[in-house]
């Protein structure tokens, strides 16, 4: 299987993914817990049907110590007790954030909320920017049919 576009061979494309990569870089020297981060990542992933952010994520998840319970549960994360408060609250404001044009007034108040409990303002804003950046590159890797499976953990730096 090849993807539609060689995102990693076209000079466009390796001119714009630095940019998302410098935005992604915020957010992962962000205080926001890589665990949370990895988990939101996963999630949106999952939502959109991005098999190469889900291959990259949950290798990255596992190689910093994710255990393979928690990995598995992600999707169903309401129904599982292996998530905190806060891990559980980051999740919501994820599905809610990536489905956006699912819901007639995109984040709930509530979400907002809950999700305010367990995280400061600069928490809050490095979640909404990784929300936003894990959807971009879903979006990208669905549209060119970034094949999954191959991805090791660092492979990108």
């Amino acid at each position: 299987m090849d993807a539609r576009l060689n995102m990693f061979a076209s000079p466009f494309a390796a001119k714009f993914l630095k940019h998302i990569n410098s935005a992604g870089k915020v957010v992962t020297d962000s205080g926001l817990p890589a665990t949370t981060q990895e988990l939101v990542k996963i999630r949106a992933s999952q939502i959109n049907g991005c098999g190469f952010c889900l291959d990259m994520h949950t290798k990255e998840a596992a190689a910093a110590g994710e255990t393979g319970l928690r990995l598995n549960l992600v999707a169903a994360w309401r129904e599982a007790t292996v998530f905190t408060d806060a891990e559980r609250a980051a999740l919501e404001l994820a599905e809610q954030g990536t489905r956006i044009a699912d819901a007639a007034g995109g984040v709930s108040d509530e979400a907002w909320a809950n999700a305010a409990k367990h995280y400061d303002e600069d928490q809050l804003a490095a979640l909404v920017g990784l929300i936003a950046v894990i959807n971009a590159y879903n979006r990208m890797n669905v549209m060119v049919q970034q094949p999954a499976g191959d991805y090791q953990p660092g492979m990108f730096g």
